[in-house]
């Protein structure tokens, strides 16, 4: 064991008792020996924590903690991640079913990269399977273009096993922002990312989750970038981008970031338009859509967001 690393696995809970159990039984099936487990349960109002002790009584790798106050999904993430000591770091979520070899297959895995993250396949609530795959869904992307990451995002909190270096630049989280698709920015920015094919986990879809990547029963979309409504929160997130200290290429990031400001505050705008035709490789890598629907994506740009408020 002294010769393989410790990996600590950060796994956040609130009110997750229905499927904790499960989760926490293949965690600890996990056949990589050298394991920190990391929970801390965002103030649930069930039975959450008294599983975790009761797991915590048979397991000592297991950690617990609980927070007097709900920090909220990222927040929360940022407090266990903070408090993990390995030299490797895996997220974990409250409802999933990880695969026995996952974490063994990871260490293997990882070489050079910043991290390494993997397949998984959709399961419904009562774990049966949905016959889909992340991949049939999402193009996974390695490599180390950040602008991948500008838009869209392929990586999933729970397929990352990082490197415990990424923690500082990555951290602190923000609030309002998906952590994992930071992490991949950041992690793009700094090194290499890369991902094993095989599907290590199967990753529950509910309506109630956050994690929900099918949006099972969502009326809307609230993530998509082009609406009205994710405006502000796009222009937020870019700003995010282009502030960050470490860019590999800081003169790219702000062009894009300066040119949606641009057409956040008039009726036309084609410089960001032909900056997304030109970076279109990257930016566009991880969907699987037509080169017509990428393209279309690219000249609705063209109209600024004062076009839009007119037909709110």
């Amino acid at each position: 064991m002294s010769n393989q690393p410790l990996v600590s696995i950060a796994l956040c809970t609130y009110n997750g008792e229905r499927y904790l159990k499960e989760q926490l039984d293949s965690i600890f099936a996990q056949t990589y020996p050298n394991l920190q487990v990391v929970a801390v349960d965002d103030a649930s109002t069930d039975s959450t924590y008294d599983i975790l002790k009761t797991y915590s009584g048979n397991y000592p790798q297991l950690q617990i903690y609980s927070n007097q106050t709900n920090l909220g999904f990222v927040k929360n993430f940022e407090k266990a991640i903070s408090l993990c000591t390995g030299e490797l770091i895996a997220l974990s979520d409250q409802d999933d079913i990880w695969h026995p070899e996952k974490i063994a297959l990871q260490v293997a895995a990882i070489k050079d990269n910043m991290f390494i993250y993997h397949d998984s396949e959709f399961v419904h609530e009562d774990g049966s399977p949905m016959n889909k795959r992340m991949t049939d869904v999402l193009n996974f992307y390695r490599g180390d273009h950040p602008e991948v990451f500008l838009f869209f995002n392929c990586v999933s909190g729970h397929s990352i096993l990082m490197r415990r270096q990424l923690l500082e630049y990555a951290l602190p989280l923000e609030a309002g922002y998906f952590h994992d698709w930071w992490l991949a920015y950041v992690a793009a920015n700094l090194g290499t990312i890369d991902f094993i094919p095989q599907a290590l986990v199967k990753y529950r879809q509910h309506d109630k989750s956050d994690t929900n990547i099918l949006r099972l029963d969502r009326k809307t979309d609230k993530y998509k970038v082009s609406s009205v409504q994710n405006i502000e929160r796009t222009r937020k997130w870019l700003a995010r981008c282009a502030s960050f200290e470490y860019n590999k290429d800081p003169k790219v990031i702000q062009s894009i970031y300066h040119a949606y400001i641009k057409r956040a505050s008039t009726y036309l705008s084609f410089d960001l338009s032909a900056l997304l035709f030109k970076k279109r490789e990257y930016i566009f890598y991880v969907q699987k859509k037509s080169a017509l629907s990428k393209l279309n994506f690219i000249y609705k740009q063209i109209w600024g967001s004062k076009v839009k408020t007119l037909f709110k």
